[in-house]
């Protein structure tokens, strides 16, 4: 079996749907606008740096969770989905979803944002595998913690291996797709990798190695078979 695998912000998304939760939140009057939008800013600024204590985030990020009922958090994440994730989907994203499905290929989301945010969305994207960071629940509740290992730089090779480890199917050949330079652990480590929209950082990551390079937003569809 192959594997197609993608990350999802700046990649399928045209945007962070990380970042534009926290953002959403301070629209909707969830978190106090003043503390929690500049944490946020400095969290996406860490990101981008390379630099991003993912622990220290997710406490920040998943503490509504834990403040709030479910049931309203549940309710404002869908319509989260509906009015900002689905005008942000990458124009030519879900064609390369279609044509990797259709070459036979596996195809599973992997992504640092926790999987409150990232299910519906992979729904929303018809991607039934998700490999995300996972809230920590005890008694059926948020505590504010990561259970497990982040996919987040070099835990992402280990979340994939232990997911791989759950397959009925070997994995024969193994293909991912991102933007960042923080996923270059897992560009390495696949057996083909393509830079969507890259950074500036995995750009010149990607010139070095001879990575294919694409946009999943302009005007000019790319070459789906990369």
């Amino acid at each position: 079996m192959n594997l197609t695998l993608f990350d999802l912000d700046h990649t399928l998304l045209a945007g962070d749907s990380d970042h534009m939760w926290g953002q959403f939140l301070v629209d909707m009057g969830v978190v106090e606008r003043s503390v929690y939008e500049r944490a946020n800013n400095r969290f996406y600024t860490q990101y981008k740096a390379g630099n991003l204590d993912v622990h220290a985030y997710q406490r920040f990020a998943l503490q509504p969770l834990v403040d709030n009922p479910r049931a309203r958090m549940h309710s404002l994440r869908e319509r989260f989905v509906t009015e900002r994730v689905r005008p942000a989907v990458a124009r030519h994203a879900p064609a390369l979803i279609s044509a990797r499905r259709q070459a036979g290929d596996q195809i599973a989301i992997i992504t640092a944002t926790n999987s409150f945010i990232t299910a519906p969305i992979a729904a929303l994207l018809g991607i039934d595998q998700l490999i995300a960071t996972e809230p920590e629940l005890v008694d059926n509740q948020y505590t504010g913690a990561i259970a497990g290992t982040p996919s987040f730089q070099a835990g992402k090779i280990t979340r994939l291996r232990d997911w791989q480890a759950s397959q009925t199917q070997p994995i024969a050949y193994t293909r991912f797709y991102s933007d960042s330079h923080n996923d270059l652990p897992l560009l390495r480590h696949v057996d083909h990798a393509v830079a969507v929209d890259p950074d500036p950082q995995l750009a010149a990551a990607a010139a070095a190695a001879g990575w294919p390079v694409i946009s999943l937003r302009g005007d000019v569809a790319p070459d789906l078979s990369v």
